[in-house]
Parts: C-alpha cells; structure tokens; sequence
C-alpha cells in the first residue's frame, strides 16, 4: 500500500521513489545488465529472448523493445539505469531525452539551453495543495 505522497500528481513527472524502484526493480537490472559487452551483443541479437530471462512485466519488456522511454519510467524504470540502453543503442542522453519531450534533438536542446522548461503558474494539479 502506497503512502500519501504530495508530490504524486506534478504535471509532466514522474518521481522515482522507493515505492517505483520496487516497481522496476528487476526491469533495472537488466538495464544494468547492459554494461558487459556480451550481454549487450546478446540483447541485440535477440532482444525479445534476452529480455524473457528477466522477470519483468509484459508491459516492461514491450517498452523496452518499442524503445518508449516515458513507458520505462512509469512502470518503475528509473532515467539513470535506461541510460545503459540508448548508451546500447549508441544514442546520447540528449537525443533520448527529446523522444521523451515529443521534440526534435535539435529543438530540446534549444530549449536546455534556453533554461529548460518553463513551469506554469505552479506545479500541482487544480485543488491539490503544493506539497
């Protein structure tokens, strides 16, 4: 059972917490996994075969072969460990970020280097107090 958590419902975000590294536990691992050589030859031969030894959800190892970042994490994926596959992928942490966001690389950047995005008037949902 879930605690109260005031930050929950942040427009756009999805927090990290202990509750969603349960969640992912076994989906980051076989992130971790990635960082010796042969079991990132393995995953790219076959990665539906290589992704069926670990015990994740459906859901999880679907994510991971549509390359759906944004599903990753709200199914307990946390940024750092997916890291190791767009790092497989040979793509820079930028441009996953951007498929992310919906923008192009070019346009995320911009707008990192802009100051990132810009918060509306406040970061909760309507009714909700800003914890």
């Amino acid at each position: 059972m879930s605690l109260d958590k005031p930050y929950k419902h942040i427009p756009g975000t999805t927090i990290f917490d202990a509750e969603m590294g349960r969640l992912g536990y076994h989906l980051n691992q076989f992130c971790m996994s990635l960082m010796k050589a042969e079991n990132r030859k393995r995953f790219k031969a076959n990665e539906r075969a290589y992704l069926d030894e670990w015990e994740m959800t459906e859901e999880q190892k679907q994510a991971v072969i549509d390359r759906d970042y944004n599903r990753m994490m709200a199914t307990g994926g946390n940024i750092y460990f997916l890291a190791k596959i767009f790092s497989c992928d040979g793509i820079s942490f930028q441009d996953a970020a951007s498929t992310m966001t919906g923008m192009s690389q070019p346009d995320y950047a911009q707008m990192m280097l802009a100051g990132g995005r810009k918060p509306d008037a406040n970061n909760t949902l309507p009714g909700e107090k800003n914890g």
